[in-house]
């Protein structure tokens, strides 16, 4: 099984690779698979929770650092929405909600139904600022990396902040962590930018904070949807 995105404990048996929406700064590839490719754990099984998350509602205006701090979740700590998939055995279920509470919020697992939970194309991408756009990585992965002939993967689990409920602001882990340790309460015009595909994100203080925020979170990501989630001026 394989992972983006998030480090977890090694476990002498079994792995999974780990797509991640990390925070800004290289890459660690410790891995095979496509993308940055993270080691994983698949730990004894302790539980698991059924279901199907509904998508948040999640406004594209910025807020301000208090309001943000109001709407986002504690960074540690995630739950875990196992799929009841028919292929799925009842090990296989309580591995996936051990696994996913291990990955920081938000991700997605993808299995390929025809090989199984414990194939090489097993897929967690973590530490999206959502659940869609950890779905669309993890299957991307997925399917990169199952047999050619096999069915498409599918989505097995996703990982949420414990207590999810929508909101108007949704960060990674990682994000909202940064937005107590680097964005800060004060110090006059600062501002968050992310982008919502990878999972990036960049913090800039200063005249032209805002700017300086998208410019960084671009380089850093690659990617052309970097916003501005939170701002003050």
């Amino acid at each position: 099984m394989l992972r983006s995105n998030g480090l977890a404990k090694p476990n002498a048996n079994r792995k999974m690779r780990v797509a991640t929406g990390a925070r800004p700064g290289p890459a660690l590839p410790l891995g095979e698979g496509p993308g940055p490719v993270l080691g994983a754990a698949l730990g004894p099984a302790l539980g698991l929770v059924l279901g199907l998350g509904a998508a948040a509602a999640v406004s594209a205006a910025p807020v301000d650092g208090k309001g943000a701090r109001k709407l986002l979740f504690k960074p540690e700590g995630a739950e875990v929405v196992v799929v009841d998939l028919p292929f799925l055995s009842e090990n296989d279920r309580k591995t996936l909600a051990v696994v996913g509470a291990q990955q920081p919020y938000y991700g997605a697992i993808a299995v390929a139904p025809t090989e199984g939970l414990r194939s090489k194309a097993t897929l967690a991408a973590a530490n999206y600022h959502d659940v869609d756009a950890a779905r669309v990585a993890a299957l991307r992965g997925c399917d990169a990396a199952r047999q050619p002939r096999g069915e498409p993967c599918v989505i097995a689990a996703e990982i949420r902040p414990k207590g999810w409920e929508p909101r108007g602001l949704q960060l990674s882990a990682d994000a909202t962590e940064g937005l107590g340790r680097e964005y800060g309460r004060r110090g006059g015009p600062r501002a968050m930018a992310i982008s919502p595909s990878t999972g990036r994100w960049a913090v800039s203080k200063g005249q032209g904070a805002a700017s300086d925020a998208l410019s960084a979170c671009a380089e850093q990501s690659g990617a052309t949807d970097c916003r501005i989630a939170v701002e003050d001026r």
